[in-house]
Formats: structure tokens, C-alpha cells, sequence
């Protein structure tokens, strides 16, 4: 425990800080987030790469996750230390932006610190390795950018390659070409020219999981997949040629807001009563009748005597969609969502060649499929197991995420360790031009670079040295395509074996991993309050995270 903080003022002791306040300063405030950095990045380490391992993770309800995915993995592990939680936010802040290369930015980030550490011991000052390191990767960018080849979006060959590179050493590696295949259609169905830019929001790619059957069950629909039944029985379950009429508005008798008292003095009033119900729910089906419409979505009830009308009239209808659901439709078909359901004309409507309710491991589905064009389109993810079913999604939305990145900025970088070895290399012949004691934080970022390559070496039982002083030849050569072949162990040409990257991942990785090396670099005083739980047990427990012990737990 470290003292309290205290002034002498006049010989009388001043207590600046509340008392069970823990305080680190200097050199020591440093190397304790130093350790808790590297402590989580080893963590991740050994997932990177096709040869990466899995990781299981256990909740405290026993709820089981396995994957080898950075930013699952940090989401689900459930850390303490305030700088534990400062990388998983890195990986979520990576994840967001361009879905990959989580487990990369982690790695960087504990490397570059790792690296900052033996400048710190021989006494240079944190300012001028953050002045190196972002020296170092304004210089990287430019590198990067330089290394890039543009990509002709109608090169479907290449963006499937880039799927499949998202998707190495992952569950569904054995059948990478079949979900490269269907990331690659979703992504180019819903991509969209604002400008004369591309943009595309993978949000419109909805996935459906069951569990059953295999991975290459799985299927892409030009259209949505409602995870409802047709309310009733007597409705047809197959039209084709949907006209398609999307409600926001319930299909029964909204009781009144306030509280309403009705004196009925006669049954015959009782009668007219329920008539005049029936009559404005018969009316409310005649209306989407007379407008075309022969499939009914409702975001909101729909009446059972309503039911009986639709279903006397052939109309499909499907109550309590979800509103993203509701969004994702009217994209697809064409749609319009109605508030009113007196609003409603036959512009309104969308169109679909086939709307069926469909039995899928058990459960009953609608499918809306064959729309024209549309912005919006459904994945149904099958599988033995649950957890292979959830890994399957993890990695089709990396690979949904990396087609989409090289679409929105059309250029690509050959993976397997490649750049950072090329960066690294150009990164030592520009240190000399800086001088001084930023040279050496120049130096050192080069070297965290080729902790990638080092690390896909390692997780597939190669000689990180040899992998390494190979790919160092290589480079120097001119040859800046070589990169790390894990499967034959040796240092390949990675454009000819079609491992690529998106740039914008790259870029990303390294911009989110200085950002927090150097973030920590510049802490030198941790202030830690006293728990809540330690005054309640009179100050025994657990002990803060300032403390020795916590060093290597997160």
C-alpha cells in the first residue's frame, strides 16, 4: 500500500487524498500498465494466423464461448485493470471500423509497449518515444499506401480471396470458398454509389442462425428472412407474385387512451356494439384488398377476428415483425412502411416472387425471396452445433466486413506478415534521417512491426528466427509481396498464393495500436479511490488494482 499523499503546511500534516486511496507515481505507474498491456495482448497472441488456437471462455452463469476471434475474446473476458479495459476497447473500436485485424491491433499495441519498455530502462523520457512512435507511423502509412494495388470492384476472384484470408484458421476454414463466395454476392447486392463514392453498411445483411445440417446448408436469399409464422392456419403459406404491404399500424381495435365508461341500458345496443367492431375490421382487410396487396407484414397486432378476414381473403400475414426486420423489407421489396392503414395505396407496395412460410430445424419461417434488386438480403447460417453456428456468423461478418472495406476504399496489401515486414524495413533506413533519441523509438516501432510475422511463425511451430531472417532477405531484395506461408513453413510470394488484406484494416490496426501504447506511455500517476466493498468490510477484501498482485491477473 502507498502512502497517502500529504502537505505539510506549519508542521500540521495535510490529507490531500481520502484515506484507502492507493497512489502510483513515475517509472513504477508505468511499468505496472506496461505489464497489464502485455499481460492481454499475450493473451490474444497465440489466436493470430490460420494456425492460431481457439480460445474457450466461461461466464459466470457457465454460458460456454469458443472462438479465436480478438474482439470476442476481450468482449467476453471479463478484466478488471482499468488498462485491461483500455485494450478491449481498442479491439471494439477496430471491430466497429472495419470488423478485422481485432487480434493484430491488440498485439501491436503490447509490442510497441513491450519495446518502450527497455527505452524507458535506459532513461529515455516517454515524450520522446511518442514523439518516435507517431513519427514512426505517419512514415508507416505512407509505406503502406505506397505497397497497395488497386482493385477493380468487378474483380470478384480477388474480393473472394480477401474473404477467404478473413476466414483462415477459422471454423469454417474447411469451407472458406463457399462463404467467400456468399459474402462477396451480399456485399455487392447491398453496396450503394453516394457521390462518387461506394458506401456499404453491412447492417442489411441479416443473419439467421439455426442449429442442424451443415455449413454448406447455408444460403444466401435475395430477399428477408422473418423469424415468425403466418398467424393462422387458413392463410395460404406460398404466394408467389407478393404484392407486399408493410403496416406500422395494429390490425384490431385499439382500446381508448383514457379510461372510458360505456352505460349499455339495452342488448341490442350490445349487438351494435360488437357490429361496428367487426365492420371497421372488415374494412381495415377490404382496404388492403382493394389496394393489391395479397401479403400482410404488421409491425404491431393483428386482431383474430382480423385473421378470419385475411384468411377468407388469400392474404399471408405475419404479425409483430421486429422494426429492423420492417426496415431491412422495405429495402428489399420496395415497400413502404404505413402508419395509417387508410393511407394505404397500391404505390406503397412492394413486390417479391415467392413469399413462403418454410419449417427450418424445427421452427417455421417466413421467406420473402426474389425481389428485383434488392438493398437488403438474408444469410441462414446452418450447422452441427451451436457453437459452430455462432463461430460461422463471427466469421462471416469479418469476411462481409473486409469485402466491404475494399469496396469502399478499393485497395488491398498481401497479408502473411508482408507489410509490417516491408514497413519495418523502410522504417530502419528512415530512422537514421531523424537522429537523435527518436531514432531509437523509430527503431523500436520497426521492431514491434515484425512481432507480427514472428507470431504466425510461432502459433504454426515454425523457427521464428529463421521465418524471420528469411523474410528480412526477402524484403531486401525488393520483394515486398513475400510474407509468412504457415501451411509450407516457408517465405512465400503472398499475392500468388492469394492471402490479402484490406489496406483500410491495416491502416486501422496500426492507428488504433499507437493510439493506446502511447495513451499509456503518458500515464505516470495512478490515483486509485477505495472500493466500495472494502469500507463495507472494514477495509479487508479484495485489494485495489494499484497493487503488486494484480499485475498479471486481469
Amino acid at each position: 500500500m502507498s502512502e497517502p499523499v500529504v502537505a505539510q503546511m506549519g508542521g500540521i500534516p495535510v490529507l490531500i487524498l481520502k484515506e484507502g486511496t492507493t497512489r502510483r507515481t513515475g517509472r513504477e505507474a508505468i511499468r505496472l500498465n506496461i505489464m497489464v498491456a502485455r499481460a492481454i495482448s499475450e493473451a490474444v497472441k497465440t489466436t493470430l494466423g490460420p494456425k492460431g488456437m481457439d480460445k474457450m471462455l466461461i461466464d459466470s452463469l457457465g454460458d460456454i464461448t469458443v472462438s479465436n476471434d480478438g474482439a470476442t475474446i476481450l468482449d467476453e473476458m471479463d478484466v478488471q485493470h482499468p488498462i485491461a479495459k483500455l485494450l478491449v476497447e481498442v479491439s471494439k473500436a477496430q471491430d466497429d471500423e472495419v470488423g478485422d485485424g481485432t487480434t493484430t491491433a491488440v498485439v501491436l499495441a503490447g509490442e510497441l509497449l513491450k519495446e518502450a519498455e527497455k527505452l524507458l530502462l535506459k532513461n529515455i523520457h516517454p515524450t520522446v518515444i511518442v514523439g518516435g512512435y507517431k513519427r514512426a507511423l505517419e512514415k508507416s502509412i505512407e509505406v503502406l499506401r505506397g505497397l497497395a494495388r488497386k482493385v477493380d470492384l468487378e474483380d470478384e476472384d480477388t474480393l473472394k480471396k480477401v474473404a477467404m484470408t478473413a476466414m483462415h484458421g477459422k471454423v469454417v476454414a474447411a469451407v472458406k470458398e463457399f462463404f467467400a463466395d456468399i459474402a462477396v454476392k451480399a456485399v455487392k447486392q447491398i453496396a450503394e454509389k453516394v457521390g462518387d463514392k461506394w458506401v456499404v453498411d453491412i447492417d442489411y445483411v441479416q443473419m439467421i442462425k439455426k442449429q442442424g445440417g451443415s455449413l454448406l446448408d447455408s444460403k444466401l436469399v435475395y430477399g428477408v428472412i422473418i423469424d415468425k409464422e403466418v398467424v393462422h392456419p387458413g392463410m395460404p403459406k406460398r404466394i408467389e407474385n407478393a404484392k407486399i404491404a408493410l403496416l406500422n399500424a395494429p390490425l384490431e381495435i385499439e382500446k381508448t387512451e383514457i379510461d372510458a365508461e360505456i352505460r349499455i341500458s339495452d342488448p341490442t345496443q350490445m349487438e351494435l356494439f360488437r357490429e361496428e367492431e367487426t365492420r371497421m375490421l372488415r374494412e381495415m382487410v377490404e382496404k388492403l384488398k382493394s389496394v393489391g396487396a395479397n401479403v400482410v407484414f404488421c409491425q404491431k397486432g393483428i386482431d383474430d377476428l382480423a385473421q378470419h378476414y385475411l384468411a377468407k381473403a388469400g392474404i399471408l400475414a405475419v404479425r409483430r415483425v421486429k422494426k429492423s426486420d420492417m426496415e431491412k423489407l422495405a429495402r428489399a421489396t420496395g415497400a413502404r412502411i404505413v402508419t395509417k392503414i387508410e393511407d394505404l395505396s397500391a404505390k406503397d407496395l412492394g413486390g417479391a416472387k415467392l413469399v413462403e412460410e418454410r419449417k427450418v430445424a424445427g421452427e417455421k419461417m417466413v421467406f420473402v425471396e426474389g425481389c428485383k434488386n434488392p438493398r437488403a438480403v438474408s444469410i441462414l447460417i446452418r450447422g452441427g452445433l451451436e457453437k459452430v453456428v455462432d463461430e460461422a456468423e463471427r466469421s462471416l461478418e469479418d469476411a462481409l466486413s473486409v469485402v466491404a472495406d475494399v469496396i469502399e476504399e478499393p485497395y488491398i496489401v498481401p497479408g502473411g506478415g508482408a507489410p509490417e515486414a516491408a514497413v519495418a524495413r523502410a522504417l530502419r533506413d528512415y530512422a537514421p534521417q531523424v537522429g537523435g533519441k527518436e531514432q531509437l523509438a523509430i527503431e523500436a516501432f520497426a521492431n514491434a512491426l515484425e512481432s507480427i510475422p514472428r507470431t504466425l511463425a510461432e502459433n504454426a511451430g515454425l523457427d521464428p528466427i529463421d521465418i524471420v531472417a528469411e523474410l528480412r532477405a526477402a524484403h531486401e531484395k525488393g520483394l515486398h509481396g513475400y510474407g509468412v506461408d504457415v501451411f509450407e513453413g516457408k517465405v512465400l510470394d503472398m499475392y500468388a498464393k492469394g492471402v490479402i488484406d484490406p489496406l483500410a484494416v491495416k491502416i486501422h490496426a496500426l492507428r488504433t495500436a499507437v493510439e493506446a501504447a502511447v495513451m499509456i506511455l503518458r500515464i505516470d500517476d495512478i490515483m486509485a479511490a477505495s472500493r466500495l466493498e472494502e469500507k463495507e468490510k472494514g477495509g479487508k477484501g479484495e485489494k485495489s488494482f494499484g497493487e503488486e498482485e494484480t499485475g498479471t491477473e486481469f
